[in-house]
């Protein structure tokens, strides 16, 4: 199945000509990069109207921090963090995406008007999978994790994980199609840092076009993630932000259709000089007019 040239999700159709840039808004207390800073529904949708302008295309807000051994959030305690932030979110005219894997906040933030379901556990919980076939257009993307949050870097994956990880996300999207959910609103992601280790990060970056062959356009986050840290040196998250911002580049130039980042100003900004750059090696492709007879 070919891959759309659109996302299909509750309010937006999203062009996906050009890579879309995916900002985080975190309303936990414990995230591994920006825990506490927009933890409360002010500074959430402050932080939401910042990244809008700052060029974000998607805005992706969580409730419950997914870093290596978090535990997991109870569901009335995740309802009452993301609840009030996407009742205001959905009036600022952008698609709203939830990161979430409980089918109970999937089914209340879809009655908010929320445009999207953005599943670590790519709708393996009981119920998810419903909970997103019968809703009649929002937006899914499934992504790969091995194991679970407490124990996914404890006990890593094995060998060459890309054919796995590519089998994995076209079996969980048969499911779907199984119960009549329309490819256009399927994105699928091969979870960096979920269970997989620094070379393996990085072997589904450098062999990225392969995952292309599920039909399905490709999200990807490595903002921050702890893979970059490895490479670089960089022990702080938060001082990560330019090598994500290569990352993210790199996951575009790869055929990613989606970057789910932290810092969106700098990655607009570095998607901007990338496109320039693709024009003109398009252009070059031309076929050239013939020159006049003397």
């Amino acid at each position: 199945m070919a891959a759309a040239g659109f996302w299909q999700t509750s309010r937006f159709r999203i062009d996906l000509a050009q890579p879309r840039v995916m900002g985080i808004v975190n309303v936990t207390p414990d995230s591994f990069s920006d825990g506490g800073a927009h933890d409360s529904t002010e500074a959430a949708l402050r932080h939401c109207e910042q990244l809008l302008k700052e060029g974000a295309d998607i805005l992706d807000i969580g409730g419950e921090s997914t870093r290596p051994g978090s535990p997991a959030v109870p569901l009335e305690a995740e309802l009452a963090r993301v609840v009030p932030v996407v009742r205001e979110a959905v009036k600022l005219n952008a698609p709203i995406s939830i990161d979430t894997y409980k089918p109970e906040v999937m089914r209340a933030v879809l009655d908010l008007g929320a445009d999207i379901v953005n599943d670590i556990w790519a709708l393996r919980q009981p119920g998810a999978r419903e909970a997103v076939a019968a809703h009649p257009s929002c937006g899914i993307c499934l992504m790969h994790m091995h194991r679970d949050p407490q124990t996914m870097q404890a006990v890593p994956m094995a060998g060459d994980i890309v054919p796995e990880v590519l089998s994995f996300l076209r079996e969980q999207a048969q499911l779907l199609y199984d119960l009549g959910v329309d490819a256009a609103r399927i994105t699928l992601d091969p979870g960096v840092g979920f269970g997989k280790t620094v070379a393996q990060n990085f072997a589904l970056l450098a062999r990225q076009r392969e995952l292309l062959a599920a039909g399905h356009p490709l999200l990807l986050g490595w903002s921050r993630k702890s893979s970059i840290g490895a490479v670089t040196g960089i022990e702080m998250a938060g001082e990560r932000i330019v090598p994500s911002v290569a990352a993210a580049v790199l996951a575009a130039d790869r055929g990613a259709a989606v970057v789910r980042v932290h810092d969106v100003r700098d990655t607009v900004a570095s998607l901007a000089v990338w496109r320039a750059m693709k024009a003109q090696e398009k252009s070059q492709l031309q076929p050239q007019g013939q020159a006049p007879t003397p």
